[in-house]
């Protein structure tokens, strides 16, 4: 008898992530690469992190802790929104995840039934509607460009028939844009009414231009907020985010927590919590963001490019190459063999128009950017 594979576990794959492991194969040759292709900082955990995990290796028990995390993070990130929103929020209503991945996993789970469906915008994240999809709830993918700012509206939610959920992202990944407090506030309540899930993902917060990010919870209790350790904190590979889950699910989502996933990482755990008091290094990370951006702006206009999804926050460009190219896998592939210049390209985030997109993180050092610039710009020249 032939086995066979679940249905379930064939979802497209993370682009971004085939074309890491692309570009490591590349540099494990010795070739030359620079990684514009995911998104993480190229800075290391601030030094009181760094410091705060040194002192727990050396003096605390690494093992299991409560599934919802220790009691002092849970007061921390609690505070930190009374300090930040100034909004109250109860400890017993955080929930720490292992990084914002799980918090989605476990949110979708609370939250939904197979066969619900949940609208989200695209261009978005690709792991939205993929764990959605491995989870049987159906993802409804509701367009989005620049006439509406890139982010979903009560006019486009109410043309996407029956939906149970809505996830929305501000700033969003890959355009960077953001919905602005009014706007938030009004697709709250325009959820509300109808009782849909709102599921805001926040994990960008800090990392804005323009203005700051508000949070969904200002809007009431009844949204799922999802937080990350990984981008303005500069934690990526500690697999460390967060949630505030409303109260009715908060008891679903320990469950599942404790069954999926025991605990959260001690380790990283015990190592944030001095991290809210970093501001100022963390602050100086987004200035170097913000010029990043303005150079790669700058040179990608004289190459040609000059239609750009805008940037106001998170750490990314989303641009229109639809004039040198409709195949952006293949744009991408011929960009890192021929430059060593690593991009994502568009269909990870949009399986209907992203041909014509490429999305560039612009999170590492300045020298490295500027250099990618030249030689994308050089490339296409």
């Amino acid at each position: 008898m032939t086995l066979r594979a679940s249905r379930r576990g064939l979802v497209p794959p993370f682009i971004a992530m085939d074309v890491l492991r692309a570009a490591n194969e590349r540099e494990a040759g010795g070739a030359d690469v620079i990684h514009l292709e995911v998104g993480q900082p190229g800075t290391p955990a601030p030094e009181p992190v760094l410091e705060a995990a040194r002192r727990a290796l050396k003096s605390a028990r690494i093992g299991y802790t409560d599934a919802l995390g220790i009691a002092p993070l849970r007061e921390a990130i609690a505070a930190h929104y009374e300090a930040q929103y100034e909004v109250s929020v109860d400890p017993a209503e955080v929930v720490v995840t292992t990084g914002s991945s799980a918090a989605f996993q476990l949110a979708f789970l609370a939250a939904f039934e197979p066969g619900d469906r949940v609208g989200l915008a695209v261009p978005g994240y690709p792991a939205y509607r993929n764990i959605l999809t491995a989870l049987d709830i159906e993802p409804v993918l509701i367009r989005v460009g620049e006439n509406v700012h890139y982010q979903p509206t009560p006019e486009l939610l109410a043309e996407a028939g029956r939906l149970d959920g809505l996830i929305v992202a501000s700033p969003a990944n890959p355009t960077g844009t953001m919905i602005h407090a009014d706007d938030l506030a009004q697709v709250a309540v325009w959820c509300g009414e109808r009782g849909i899930r709102l599921i805001s993902d926040e994990i960008y917060h800090g990392i804005t231009y323009e203005t700051a990010a508000a949070t969904a919870r200002a809007y009431g209790k009844e949204a799922v907020v999802i937080n990350s350790f990984s981008k303005y904190y500069s934690m990526t590979g500690w697999r460390l985010g967060w949630m505030l889950a409303p109260p009715d699910l908060v008891r679903s989502v320990e469950c599942l927590a404790q069954n999926f996933y025991i605990s959260p990482p001690a380790l990283s755990q015990l190592a944030a919590l001095p991290v809210f008091g970093c501001h100022a290094e963390l602050d100086l990370h987004v200035m170097r963001y913000r010029q990043n951006r303005d150079l790669l702006i700058r040179t990608l206009a004289d190459a040609g490019l000059t239609r750009l999804a805008p940037a106001e926050g998170a750490f990314y460009l989303y641009i229109d190459i639809s004039n040198r190219s409709r195949d952006s896998a293949e744009f991408c592939r011929r960009l890192l063999a021929e430059t060593g210049v690593a991009l994502t390209p568009g269909l990870d985030f949009d399986p209907i128009d992203g041909g014509g997109w490429v999305r560039l993180s612009f999170a590492g050092a300045t020298q490295d950017i500027a250099t990618a610039a030249r030689r994308l710009a050089n490339w296409l020249a």
